[in-house]
């Protein structure tokens, strides 16, 4: 048996043995696993930080981009930021176990109930972020894991399943071996991931589109479920009737990472007004240090410049006939991640929203709010972007779960 898939089988049958320990655990044990790595992420920062500088100059060395690196990095304020988001979630209710449906004839009552997954695999890109992101979804949704991340932050993921994770659960009286790490940076662990259905029934996929599409593929050829979320790339479009002032701000909101996919990608300008607003455009743009990608484009209008390493401060301009038309570039040319419209026009906003048909559609506002903390004040374990019923957009604790009819006397 080949290395990668003696790890990760190690894993899922670890973390299988734990998963009883998260089942049957009370809320308020849940809870208290949930503040410990809160604590622990501000409490042991020196081991982390120490692990995430060495990925940081280990990055550098192998030349990662400027949004993979800002992607990798950790420091104090991040840290922060996510013991808080941890802290939140602890607070955040739990859906009911059982919902009664309806009464049966007979004598019989139809509950809905809500029953964990068991273990539940995650193979993300190269952010320390979102191990803690997704071992605290699974947590909260009481289900075990199996978590691999990109090579590059695999130190600083090391650290926080070791300094933060484990001792969380294991102060909180759970199984600490719960939530597992593959320690390995070879790919071919990615693909062991999803050929284990009898372990790891269900992977959420992150990171590149071609990537997450190839091993979703592999997957339904072993039937393994998979959340995935393959590509991303923020589309904003300035109305005819859009407020020059509010299109800078939400130009600037929307670019203030260039590494993350809810960031603006595509900036539709209405046709009509072309000749006029693109100057403002222009210097907004270039103000922020970003490069305009402009007609006649040599690459598709969707490109993710997120993931084009050494081009990631680019941004692709283009006309748009008006709200329906913008929509249909987004809805035709993009991933259906997020659209946003800036206008004036309620009428306008109206044909925009009913046109569009990707998981978040704005009014007003930037494509950064599609966040699972930001729209829901929850972490999230991805954004799913697929086009079928279930969850979509972002997939937080509420959405892992199976659900389960049961009859029951009345």
């Amino acid at each position: 048996m080949a290395d990668a898939q003696k790890a990760v089988i190690a894993c899922g049958e670890a973390a299988a043995a734990a998963a009883g320990s998260l089942a049957g655990a009370p809320d308020a044990v849940i809870d208290r696993a949930l503040r410990g790595m809160a604590a622990l992420l501000t409490g042991q920062s020196a081991e982390i930080l120490a692990a995430n500088a060495t990925d940081m100059a280990e990055g550098e060395r192998a030349g990662l981009g400027r949004g993979l690196l800002d992607r990798l990095r950790l420091d104090q304020p991040r840290l922060a930021d996510m013991a808080r988001q941890i802290g939140l979630l602890a607070e955040a209710p739990f859906p009911p176990d059982a919902v009664p449906v309806r009464d049966l004839p007979g004598g019989l009552r139809l509950t809905e109930r809500r029953v964990p997954v068991g273990v539940i695999g995650a193979n993300f890109e190269a952010r320390p972020n979102v191990t803690i992101d997704i071992a605290s979804q699974l947590l909260k949704s009481r289900n075990a894991g199996v978590l691999r991340t990109g090579g590059a932050a695999l130190r600083s993921a090391a650290a926080l399943a070791d300094h933060v994770i484990a001792p969380a659960l294991a102060g909180a009286g759970l199984g600490p071996g719960a939530v597992q790490l593959v320690r390995s940076a070879d790919r071919a662990a990615a693909a062991e991931l999803v050929r284990q259905p009898g372990l790891i029934p269900l992977v959420i996929l992150r990171g590149s589109g071609e990537t997450t599409r190839a091993l979703a593929a592999e997957a339904a050829a072993h039937g393994v479920r998979t959340l995935a979320h393959a590509d991303g790339g923020g589309v904003l479009y300035l109305d005819r009737a859009a407020d020059p002032a509010l299109a800078t701000e939400l130009i600037t909101a929307s670019l203030d990472r260039l590494g993350v996919c809810n960031r603006l990608n595509l900036l539709l300008i209405c046709s009509d007004v072309w000749e006029e607003r693109l100057p403002s455009v222009l210097e907004a743009v270039r103000g922020l240090g970003v490069t305009p990608s402009l007609p006649p484009h040599s690459h598709p209008l969707g490109h993710e410049w997120a993931l084009d390493t050494g081009h990631e401060a680019t941004v692709t301009i283009a006309p748009a006939g008006g709200p329906a038309a913008a929509a249909g570039i987004a809805n035709r040319s993009t991933s259906g991640l997020a659209a946003s419209i800036v206008t004036a026009d309620a009428a306008a906003a109206a044909e925009f929203l009913r046109s569009y048909r990707g998981t978040g559609a704005f009014w007003n506002a930037s494509t950064r709010l599609l966040d699972g903390f930001k729209l829901r004040g929850v972490p999230e374990t991805g954004i799913n972007v697929d086009h079928v019923p279930g969850p979509r957009g972002p997939v937080t604790f509420q959405d892992l779960c199976l659900r389960q009819y049961a009859v029951t006397p009345a």
